[in-house]
């Protein structure tokens, strides 16, 4: 049994604040109120309740801790050193610092510990809640003899602006539906936002609106001094298991500034060197001695080491009572893929007509009966998205069982709940909805590209080929907006066969995550792709077809549904005596990645006349018009009309495709 909280642990509650208001007068930036006020909850969590193992970052079973509030990354840094991460009292004082391990918001695969990439607000509450599904669905495959090998919590620290944020909303509601009782929130409830009170913005009954949820709520009245308060709350909520828990810590933002203290003058801005020395004296710290932590503070933190190494020591035990099976533990946390895993990858003859949003489901389906490990769902769009998994239940937010994901109309969290199971790791998360809605899912797209996250973005219905659904349903600008996000693959395969092998290369080569767009529309199977295809995506664009004698004089880059009308094109062209060669480019990325001898051997000389034809606006494709070229898309909105005729008006035709080619080829001969 703990013992009761005394001197020295206040003092670690100080020196955790201290070093965090150090950091952020050091580096001249930052945040320094939500570490003043947070430090008690985030001591009391660390100290008592929290499963970690510094030592060993990445044991399997460790609980994960999610800094939603990722401005208070001071406070983070700080728990990391004090409790033994290989984060260097150096690391602190260079805060905020070029090639520093301690940036302005934390970043995942940067500093040893965090366990996801936050900052911009609610994206945490939903990581958080896509990690608490992970660890079901990794006890649930993963129990051995009646016992669960995978046990773990997930904690996360947010606050006001985090709750006011919509994403909160979608994440925290999916959460309570699902039952998912060893996800923890610790509320900051501080009443202060970047420019005031929170009263001039937000006076909804929070603990009303989780309990509506289906969360349990637990309150603490006093977070900035009642430390016993805050383990009973932390200890009622690890208890509860039916459903998460909302711990609500009242507390004063800046506690200890004596003039900033409760106000919003010291959520972003350094309190100054006088109010920084006058808030150390009031903590009981020493004002004339910066990243200082004392011999007793120091030994306590010590215990909250040794507490958490114990607890790791007891899994390895239960792990090693059966020979293999930490073997096998290990090969599903580190996400490896069965043998013969792809051996039932679906192929197509050409000439059929298929959608690659039914060409890409038959191939999810065919790779989930083989790897285990693959999981995910829509946007309450499952039967338009062809993304459902056969055969297989929902999932079970208690059990832990069943693959498909209902995540319903909650795109927005769906999008970083994805990204959460990720950064847990052991599972192949992806999802699903219509391209047109991507902006929906752009925050936490952007921060799976910029954390190299291994989630799939299925994304269907692709173009003004939609039809009837009209201009609001009918993307036009979202591939190139997708295509904008550095380390995103976005890939809109050409046919049924292209589409099966996006899905091949998603799960074995990506460098990162993946965006699909899929037709709604049935399209043509290509001659040549069910050879060619995967080394096509390999490469990101390749030869399809080479129609006429001699060097091409006539190149035509396609993507997507757009391919077929360039294949028909070509042989008119061929036929006519232009020699014209098809590139089938699935992932424009993956191919500007290739070496220079590749891409020309694609794209050969100079003198070549260029068409670029995609529905959708021109961003991007400009400098393959170079020497000579022009681009057929669309650089407007579509309109409600049958698909076929809505890209018969606006020029998407084999027809237009020729004119476009001998218009351009007599201007450069006159």
């Amino acid at each position: 049994m703990s013992h009761p909280f005394d001197d020295i642990d206040r003092l670690c509650v100080n020196v955790l604040r201290g070093l965090a208001l150090d950091m952020v007068e050091r580096a001249g930036s930052g945040h320094p109120g939500l570490p003043l006020g947070a430090a008690p909850m985030a001591y009391v969590l660390w100290q008592r309740h929290l499963r970690f193992d510094s030592a060993d970052p990445g044991w399997p079973d460790r609980d994960r801790f999610v800094l939603s509030p990722g401005h208070g990354s001071a406070m983070l840094y700080a728990l990391l050193h004090l409790y033994g991460f290989d984060l260097p009292i150096e690391e602190l004082e260079r805060f905020r610092q070029w090639g520093s391990r301690t940036p302005g918001h934390p970043e995942h695969g940067v500093t040893p510990g965090v366990e996801a990439t936050t900052g911009p607000l609610g994206q945490g509450t939903a990581v958080a809640v896509g990690m608490a599904i992970a660890e079901r669905a990794l006890a649930a495959r993963t129990t051995a003899d009646g016992q669960e090998l995978v046990d773990h919590a997930t904690w996360a620290l947010v606050a006001d602006g985090d709750l006011m944020e919509g994403i909160s909303s979608e994440a925290g509601s999916l959460a309570g539906h699902l039952g998912l009782g060893k996800l923890i929130f610790l509320y900051d409830s501080n009443g202060i936002s970047l420019d005031g009170p929170t009263s001039v913005t937000f006076t909804e009954d929070v603990a009303a609106r989780y309990r509506a949820y289906g969360w349990h709520v637990v309150e603490v009245a006093d977070g900035d001094h009642d430390l016993q308060a805050i383990d009973d709350a932390l200890s009622e909520a690890r208890r509860m298991t039916e459903r998460p828990s909302l711990v609500i810590v009242h507390t004063t933002i800046g506690f200890g500034s004596p003039h900033k203290a409760g106000s919003h003058e010291a959520h972003g801005s350094p309190l100054g060197t006088e109010e920084a020395a006058a808030t150390r004296r009031a903590l009981g710290l020493d004002p004339e001695r910066a990243f200082f932590v004392p011999d007793p503070a120091r030994t306590r933190f010590a215990e909250g080491i040794a507490r958490g190494r114990a607890a790791r020591q007891a899994w390895d035990a239960l792990v090693d009572r059966q020979p293999g099976r930490r073997e096998r533990l290990e090969s599903v946390f580190a996400g490896a893929l069965p043998v013969d895993w792809d051996s039932e990858l679906p192929r197509w003859d050409a000439g059929r007509k298929v959608a690659t949003r039914a060409a890409g489901g038959e191939a999810l389906a065919a790779l989930a009966r083989r790897i285990p490990s693959l999981i995910g769902g829509d946007a309450d769009l499952g039967s338009s998205t062809k993304t459902r998994l056969p055969g297989e239940p929902d999932f079970d937010g208690r059990s832990g069982r069943g693959r498909n994901l209902r995540f319903g109309v909650r795109e927005h969290a769906m999008g970083a709940i994805a990204n959460g199971m990720a950064y847990h790791g052991g599972l192949h998360p992806y999802t699903a909805t219509f391209l047109a809605f991507s902006d929906y899912m752009r925050p936490p797209i952007r921060l799976a590209a910029l954390d190299g996250q291994h989630v799939v973005f299925v994304f269907t219905h692709d173009s003004i080929g939609v039809g009837e659904d009209g201009p609001t349903h009918q993307p036009v600008e979202q591939i190139a907006a997708l295509r904008s996000i550095p380390g995103l693959s976005v890939v809109r395969p050409a046919d049924a066969n292209e589409a099966a092998e996006a899905w091949r290369w998603a799960l074995s080569e990506a460098p990162g995550p993946v965006a699909f767009a899929l037709t709604r529309q049935g399209v043509p199977v290509l001659e040549g792709t069910a050879g060619r295809a995967r080394d096509g995506l390999r490469c990101g664009g390749y030869v399809l077809l080479d129609a006429g004698d001699g060097a091409p004089q006539v190149v035509l880059v396609a993507t997507g549904s757009e391919v077929h009308l360039a294949a028909s094109a070509a042989r008119t062209l061929g036929a006519s005596g232009i020699p014209t060669r098809v590139v089938s480019m699935p992932c424009r990325e993956t191919f500007e990645a290739q070496p220079a001898d590749y891409r020309r051997g694609v794209l050969p000389g100079k003198r070549r006349f260029t068409v670029v034809i995609e529905a959708g606006v021109s961003l991007g494709w400009h400098r393959y018009l170079v020497p000579r070229g022009t681009f057929l898309g669309v650089e407007r909105f579509g309109r409600s009309a049958p698909g076929n005729l809505v890209f018969e008006r606006y020029g998407l035709t084999a027809e237009a495709i020729v004119a476009a080619v001998r218009a351009g080829l007599a201007e450069g001969t006159g």
